[in-house]
C-alpha cells in the first residue's frame, strides 16, 4: 500500500498514560519506536518534543472520552493532527491482536486511512462548554421541579392543578408560604393572581392538603436548590453573550430560520461551528449529527432506517427548534412536517424537519445571507413549479378527473 506520510505517530491516549508510536519509513523499510509517557503536562511536553526529535509531521490519536483533550491542546501548532473516531478504526481490515493500538494507528495514518474527526477551534469549544452546561443546568431544574410536585402529591396538595407553573410567579409564592407554615386558606388566596382560570375557592380548596414538617423540608431544600440552579444559569447566559460577540451576524442569520432563536442559534454554532466550509456538504453535516436515517441494504432487502449516532446535543436542540416551526404558519417547515406526517408519522417527520432546518442553517452561513421561505417568494423556481404540478394533477386524477393543462393568458 502507498505510504503518505513518512515520518508519522500514532498515540494511545489513556486517562494516566499515553503511548506514543513514530513510524519512519526509509528506504522502503519500516522502523518504530514507541514509548509511554505520563498524562500530566511535563509528561505530554516530554511526548511533544521525543516526537519533534524524530522529526515527525503528522500524529494520530483516537477520541477516548476527555482525555484526548490535554494531548491535543499540547501538541496543536506543532504537529499536523487528526482526531480519529474509535469506531472506524476498529472497523478497518487487518488488525493484528498482537499489534498495539498506537502501532497500528501509526500505520493506518501512513498509509491515509485515518479519517479525522471535526475539532472546533478553541472560541467555539468554550462557547459549546458553557452551552452544555446551561443545558445540564435547566435539565437539573427541571427534575427539581418534578420532585416538588410529587412532594405535593404525597402531601395531597393539588397546586398543579389550578397553576401552569409549580415554581412560577405564583407558584413559587404558594411554595414558599406553605414550607413558612402557613395554612389559612384565606391568606394562601391572597396570592392567587389575576389571571390564573381557576376561581379563588377552587384555588383555596385545592391547597388543602397533610403537609408535614417532613414535605416542608423537602419542598424547602428542593426550592432552594432551583434557585441556586437559576443563579447560576444567569451568569452562564450573560457568559454565553459575552462569547458570542465575535459570532453577532451568524447568529442574526441564524435566527431568520422559522423555529430558531437566539438561544437555539447560540447552540447550534457552539456545536457546529461559524465556519461550513468544514463540511462537505449539507448532507454530510445532517449525516455528522445523525439526524438521516441510515443504509442498510443487503441485495434488494432493507433493513434497519433508523437514525444514526452523532452529535446528541445538536440533534436535541434541531428538533426542539422544529416542533417550534412547526407552528409557523404558512411556512416551508410546517409544510413539509403536515405532509410527512400523513404518511409516516409524527417521530419521523419532526426529524425530516430537523434535517430540513439544519440544511438551512447550513447554506445560510455557508451563502452569507438571510433565509427565504419557498412557500413565502412570489415565484417558484421552474423545478418547483414542475414538481408542484405534477403532484397537483396526480392528485386529481385519483380522485376521477381528467386534467389538461394550458397556459394563461
Amino acid at each position: 500500500m502507498e505510504v503518505i506520510h513518512t515520518r508519522c505517530a500514532g498515540l494511545d491516549v489513556h486517562q494516566r498514560t499515553v503511548v506514543g508510536c513514530v513510524r519512519v519509513t526509509s528506504g522502503g523499510q519500516v522502523s518504530y519506536q514507541q514509548r509511554t509517557f505520563d498524562t500530566a503536562t511535563e509528561g505530554l511536553e516530554e511526548l511533544r518534543d521525543w516526537m519533534r526529535s524524530l522529526g515527525c509531521t503528522h500524529v494520530a490519536m483516537e477520541a477516548t472520552g476527555v482525555y484526548w483533550k490535554p494531548v491535543w491542546h499540547i501538541l496543536e501548532g506543532h504537529f499536523e493532527l487528526t482526531l480519529a473516531n474509535a469506531r472506524r478504526l476498529r472497523h478497518v481490515p487487518g488488525r493484528k491482536s498482537d499489534v498495539s493500538d498506537s502501532r497500528w494507528i501509526a500505520d493506518l495514518l501512513a498509509c491515509g486511512l485515518v479519517a479525522g474527526s471535526f475539532v472546533a477551534p478553541p472560541a467555539i469549544q468554550e462557547l459549546r462548554d458553557l452551552t452544555r452546561t446551561r443545558t445540564q443546568l435547566k435539565r437539573e431544574i427541571s427534575r427539581h421541579t418534578q420532585r416538588i410536585a410529587k412532594i405535593l402529591e404525597d402531601a395531597n396538595v393539588k397546586l398543579s392543578s389550578v397553576v401552569s407553573q409549580v415554581v412560577g410567579g405564583t407558584g413559587r409564592k404558594v411554595l414558599k408560604a406553605l414550607i413558612a407554615g402557613e395554612t389559612d386558606g384565606e391568606k394562601l388566596g391572597e396570592l392567587r393572581h389575576a389571571r390564573i382560570k381557576a376561581s379563588r375557592q377552587e384555588f383555596v380548596a385545592a391547597l388543602r392538603g397533610h403537609l408535614s414538617d417532613h414535605h416542608r423540608f423537602l419542598l424547602g431544600m428542593h426550592l432552594e436548590q432551583i434557585e441556586r440552579l437559576e443563579g447560576a444559569v444567569t451568569d452562564l447566559e450573560a457568559q454565553i453573550a459575552k462569547r458570542i460577540q465575535p459570532f453577532r451576524h451568524q447568529v442574526e442569520l441564524l435566527s431568520t430560520i422559522p423555529g430558531i432563536k437566539e438561544t437555539a442559534a447560540c447552540a447550534m454554532l457552539a456545536e457546529h461551528g461559524a465556519q461550513m466550509g468544514v463540511f462537505p456538504s449539507a448532507a454530510h453535516l445532517v449525516s455528522w449529527t445523525g439526524i438521516c436515517p441510515r443504509q442498510e441494504e443487503s441485495g434488494s432487502r432493507k433493513k434497519s432506517t433508523r437514525i444514526r449516532g452523532g452529535n446528541k446535543w445538536l440533534r436535541t436542540v434541531l428538533v426542539q427548534a422544529a416542533w417550534a416551526a412547526t407552528r409557523a404558519k404558512r411556512s416551508a417547515p410546517s409544510a413539509q412536517y403536515y405532509r410527512l406526517r400523513a404518511r409516516r408519522g409524527s417521530q419521523k417527520a419532526i426529524i425530516a424537519v430537523a434535517a430540513s432546518l439544519l440544511t438551512c442553517a447550513y447554506h445560510v452561513l455557508l451563502r452569507d445571507q438571510p433565509y427565504q421561505d419557498a412557500l413565502m417568494t412570489p415565484e417558484l423556481s421552474p423545478q418547483a413549479r414542475s414538481r408542484v404540478t405534477h403532484h397537483l394533477v396526480n392528485r386529481l386524477k385519483k380522485l376521477g378527473y381528467q386534467v389538461q393543462l394550458k397556459d394563461a393568458a
